[in-house]
C-alpha cells in the first residue's frame, strides 16, 4: 500500500507518532493501509464536482420528523422532502438514525445498523440519491447498552480497554463540563466496581482514544458511512474527545490531530466528502478546528444564533456588526456553516467575550419570559452557569412587549433568517425553523428533557394540511423561507467563498456587501440590509457607496426598484443589486 515517497504516508506517520509514539506507529500504519485498500472503491464514487456554491444549503431533520401510519418514517420523510423542498434544498442532515438508548439518537447502541423503527440502509441510500447526505459520527461516547460497553463490563477483549476508568480521588477540578451531571459514573464489572468517564450522561460512556484500537474502530465506521452515501460527516462533540487528567480535557492538541488524520484520509480516499466539527464553544475555540486549512472543511457559526436573538431583542446590531467585522475568511476548501437553530438548544457560551455577562443574563431572562427553559453547566468552582437556551427559534423571537402579535413574531423571525442567509458560508436550517414551530411543552413533560421543547414530530397528513392553507403560521413561514432560498440560489454573490464586507451603519441596522468575482474579472455586488428595530429606518444608498448615487437598485426579495433612498419597515430586509 505504502511507497517511500507517499505524502499521505508521511502525514499519517507524523500524526500517529504524536498520538501514540513510535511503539504503535508501524502496526497502526499497516492497519490503516489494509483499511484504505478495503475502501479503495470510494475513490471513484466520491470525486467532487464541487465543494459548494450559492445553491448549497442544508436541512437538519430527525429521521422520523414526519410520520405516517403503517409506514417507515424514512420513507415518509423522503417523500415529503421530494414534494416540498427538492430542487431548493440541496443537502440533508439526518440526525442519528441508529439504534439508541437515550438523547434522541446520540447514545448509539450500534453504529452499523439503521434503527428498524425508522427504516433500513436501502432507505438511506435512496435519500442520498436525491440529497447530499450528512451523517453524524458520534465518536466521543457510546450507549451503556452497546455491545462494546457490555463487553467492558464482562472483561471481554478488545472492548474491555475501550473506556476510561478513573479514580474518583483524582483531581478533576480543571475538567470543562457541558453538564451538571456527575463526570464519573459507577458501574459494576467482573473486576468489581469501577468509575467510568461520562461527559454528557450516565448513559453515554466516553471512549478512550489513548487506546489506538478505538481510533481504528471509528476510522472504519467513518469510511463505512461514506460507503453508504454520506457526503458530509458531522464529528459530534469532538472537542471533548481526548482526556488527560490535570488538563481541562477540551480542545487538546491530540483531538485536533485526530481530526487532521480523518481529513488526510478522506481527502485521499473520498475527496468529495466534507468534515464538519461540532464545538459549541466561544468563537476563537470554535474556529480553531479549521486548523491551517488541514482540519475541518466546515465549522458551525455557534455565536450567530444567540447574537441574532440578542440583536433583535435589543433592537441594536452593534455587537453583531462588531463580531461579523472581525470574522476572517476561512482558507481554501474551508467555510462556515451558518445556522440559527438545531436539534439542541441555543448555546450561551459562544456569547462569552462578545457581550457583557449582565447582557447575557438579560437575554436569558427574556427567553424565560417567553416560555423558554434554560439548561446549565458546572464550572470548575462548582457554580452553575447557563449553558443553553431551550426554546424553538420561532418562539424565541416573540416580541416581549407584544407576545401575542403573530405578525410581529413572523417579521422578527424572518429577519433573523434573512440575516443568516446573507452571511458568508453555507446556511443550515432546522426543520422546525422552516415550519415556524412553537414550543413543544408536551415533549418536555413526557421526557423530562429540556431539549424536547424543540424536538416535536409531525404527522404527515396534518403538516401537509397546514402547508396547504396560506393563512396558517406554518404556511406563511415556509413560503417566505422557500422564496428566500430560491432567490438566494440565483446569485453568485451568495457563493460561500464570495467576499463579505460589513457595512458601518447605525445600530438599528445591520448590513453586509456580498461580492462575487466572475470569471471575466467583473464583480457583482449585493447589498444586504436589515432593520433590526421596531421603527422604520431610512438608508441613503450614496452613503453606503458613492458609486450608487443615481443608480437604480432592485431588491431581490420584494422585486421593488429603489433609487438613492431606501426605507425599511420594522424588521424588513432587502437584498439590493444594480438593476
Amino acid at each position: 500500500m505504502w511507497s517511500s515517497t507517499d505524502v499521505l504516508k508521511q502525514r499519517l506517520e507524523k500524526r500517529l507518532q504524536f498520538l501514540y509514539g513510535e511503539k504503535y506507529k508501524k502496526r497502526l500504519m499497516k492497519r490503516i493501509g489494509l483499511l484504505l485498500a478495503r475502501y479503495d472503491f470510494l475513490r471513484e464514487q466520491c470525486r467532487p464536482d464541487k465543494l459548494w456554491d450559492e445553491k448549497t444549503c442544508l436541512l437538519i431533520s430527525y429521521g422520523d420528523m414526519v410520520r405516517k401510519k403503517a409506514e417507515k418514517p424514512l420513507l415518509t420523510l423522503h417523500r415529503f422532502l421530494q414534494d416540498y423542498v427538492k430542487g431548493t434544498i440541496e443537502c440533508l442532515h439526518i440526525l442519528p438514525f441508529f439504534p439508541y438508548s437515550s438523547d434522541d439518537g446520540f447514545s448509539v447502541i450500534n453504529y452499523r445498523k439503521v434503527d428498524p423503527a425508522l427504516g433500513e440502509w436501502e432507505d438511506i441510500k435512496k435519500i442520498s440519491q436525491d440529497f447530499r447526505l450528512m451523517v453524524d459520527l458520534v465518536l466521543n461516547h457510546v450507549s451503556r447498552c452497546s455491545s462494546w460497553f457490555q463487553d467492558y463490563i464482562g472483561g471481554i477483549a478488545p472492548a474491555m480497554d475501550y473506556f476510561m476508568e478513573v479514580d474518583p480521588g483524582d483531581d478533576l477540578a480543571q475538567v470543562v463540563r457541558p453538564r451538571t451531571t456527575p463526570l464519573l459514573t459507577k458501574v459494576q464489572t467482573v473486576y468489581g466496581k469501577k468509575y467510568v468517564w461520562t461527559t454528557f450522561s450516565s448513559d453515554q460512556m466516553d471512549l478512550n482514544y489513548a487506546n489506538p484500537d478505538v481510533l481504528m474502530e471509528m476510522l472504519d465506521i467513518l469510511l463505512f458511512y461514506i460507503s453508504k452515501g454520506a457526503r458530509i460527516i458531522r464529528l459530534d462533540a469532538i472537542a471533548y474527545l481526548w482526556k488527560m487528567i490535570g488538563t481541562p480535557c477540551i480542545n487538546l492538541p491530540q483531538t485536533h490531530e485526530i481530526v487532521k488524520l480523518f481529513r488526510d484520509i478522506t481527502d485521499y480516499l473520498a475527496s468529495g466528502v466534507l468534515l464538519l466539527t461540532e464545538t459549541n464553544l466561544p468563537h476563537s475555540q470554535n474556529i480553531s478546528y479549521f486548523g491551517e486549512g488541514d482540519e475541518a472543511h466546515l465549522v458551525y457559526q455557534f455565536s450567530l444564533p444567540p447574537l441574532l436573538l440578542y440583536t433583535l431583542h435589543r433592537g441594536s446590531a452593534r455587537h453583531l456588526r462588531e463580531w461579523a467585522a472581525e470574522l476572517t475568511a476561512p482558507g481554501p476548501r474551508c467555510t462556515y456553516l451558518n445556522f440559527t437553530a438545531s436539534h439542541d438548544g441555543i448555546g450561551v457560551r459562544p456569547l462569552e467575550g462578545l457581550v457583557k455577562e449582565e447582557e447575557i443574563e438579560e437575554l436569558v431572562q427574556t427567553i424565560r419570559s417567553l416560555g423558554g427553559l434554560v439548561s446549565c453547566r458546572s464550572c470548575a468552582n462548582g457554580v452553575e452557569r447557563p449553558y443553553e437556551l431551550n426554546i424553538t427559534y420561532f418562539d424565541a423571537l416573540k416580541d416581549p412587549k407584544q407576545p401575542q402579535d403573530v405578525n410581529r413574531q413572523i417579521d422578527r423571525f424572518i429577519c433573523s433568517q434573512t440575516i443568516m442567509l446573507s452571511l458568508q458560508g453555507i446556511p443550515a436550517i432546522y426543520f422546525h425553523s422552516l415550519m415556524g414551530t412553537g414550543n413543544n411543552y408536551e415533549g418536555v413533560q413526557k421526557t423530562g428533557q429540556n431539549r424536547a421543547i424543540n424536538r416535536a414530530r409531525f404527522q404527515d397528513e396534518e403538516l401537509r394540511k397546514l402547508l396547504s392553507d396560506p393563512k396558517t403560521v406554518t404556511s406563511r413561514v415556509f413560503s417566505n423561507y422557500i422564496d428566500l432560498l430560491r432567490k438566494r440560489s440565483q446569485e453568485p454573490a451568495f457563493h460561500p467563498d464570495a467576499v463579505q464586507e460589513v457595512l458601518d451603519l447605525p445600530d438599528e441596522l445591520f448590513g453586509v456587501v456580498r461580492r462575487a468575482i466572475l470569471r471575466n474579472g467583473e464583480t457583482r455586488d449585493i447589498f444586504c440590509l436589515h432593520n433590526v428595530s421596531d421603527k422604520e429606518q431610512r438608508i441613503r444608498l450614496p452613503d453606503l457607496d458613492g458609486t450608487l448615487k443615481g443608480k437604480k437598485m432592485k431588491d431581490i426579495i420584494s422585486n421593488i426598484v429603489m433609487e438613492d433612498d431606501v426605507y425599511l419597515s420594522p424588521y424588513q430586509s432587502c437584498w439590493l443589486k444594480e438593476r
